[in-house]
């Protein structure tokens, strides 16, 4: 009688041990909880970025949709004020080729604006003839500049020198078209620009003037004249650093433009030319200055 129970509680015990390393097996083969914790965690976490990178990247496209609403007035209010400024532009410049064209189209009815002109006019290259040069005149090494010297030099007798009149010639002879050159004069005081006949008189005393061969404007003294007869006093708006002279041939005109500004000086009623036209320089005394040929750019 004794013995069953002793019997019984050995098995419940051995059951017991059973029981326990079951368990033992069960939860060491399963993770700990604090692994599956931190798992967790970390995944919710890159959720929650994820979640928050997508809500950032559409508050800033409504943004940017809501700043394109506001500001399209503004775009639109400037496009009507670009338009508007090219189409003002647009008439200006229909404008001012009107004025080109009837300028074009009648010279001596619009003598104003030499960049016109020389769209019309071919620029020459153009120096000095040492051999029609006065002897009190000095020609620079390139021919293109011009000086009075203290001592006239001794040069021999000449057909094509003067010995009278202080000029020189260009050597260029012009018989048609229509063609320009500039001289700058700068703060030379007295001097004479123009063109002239090649055969007019170079020896003794020889009146300037159209009826002898010569188209020319003079400074002297201050003052500017056109060398016709009588002379012409002339008024000038503003002092010419450099002197445009403009030939027209067959047209019979003899323009000249201050090139500082692009104004109009003269123009010599109309002629009607014949034979070899030549550029003509002229200064009057030592303390005159210098003239200088402006370079033609070469294309």
């Amino acid at each position: 009688m004794v013995a069953q129970p002793i019997d019984h509680c050995r098995k419940l015990f051995m059951k017991h041990e059973s029981h326990e390393g079951n368990l033992l097996e069960k939860t060491e083969s399963q993770p700990k909880v604090d692994d599956v914790d931190i798992f967790t965690a970390a995944r919710l976490l890159q959720y929650l970025m994820l979640f928050f990178i997508i809500y950032m990247c559409r508050r800033e496209y409504h943004k940017s949709e809501t700043r394109k609403e506001e500001i399209k007035p503004e775009q639109e209010e400037l496009q009507k004020k670009l338009d508007k400024s090219e189409q003002e532009k647009e008439e200006l410049q229909n404008k001012l080729g009107r004025r080109k064209a009837q300028f074009k189209s009648a010279w001596r009815n619009a003598p104003l604006y030499a960049d016109w002109r020389k769209e019309e006019f071919e620029a020459v290259k153009l120096t000095l003839d040492a051999a029609s040069a006065h002897p009190a005149l000095r020609l620079s090494e390139k021919g293109r500049q011009v000086a009075w010297q203290e001592r006239p030099q001794d040069l021999p007798s000449s057909t094509q020198r003067f010995d009278s009149l202080p000029c020189v010639l260009g050597q260029l002879n012009i018989t048609s078209g229509r063609c320009y050159w500039e001289v700058e004069v700068g703060d030379t005081c007295s001097w004479d620009l123009g063109i002239c006949r090649d055969n007019i008189t170079r020896k003794g005393v020889v009146t300037m003037s159209p009826q002898n061969g010569f188209w020319a404007i003079r400074l002297y003294e201050g003052e500017y004249w056109a060398l016709t007869s009588p002379e012409t006093l002339l008024i000038l708006r503003e002092i010419p650093l450099s002197v445009g002279i403009f030939l027209d041939y067959e047209a019979g005109d003899v323009s000249f433009y201050n090139m500082t500004d692009g104004s109009h000086i003269f123009t010599f009623p109309q002629n009607t030319f014949y034979g070899i036209l030549r550029p003509l320089f002229r200064l009057w005394s030592s303390d005159s200055g210098l003239l200088t040929i402006v370079k033609v750019e070469e294309n």
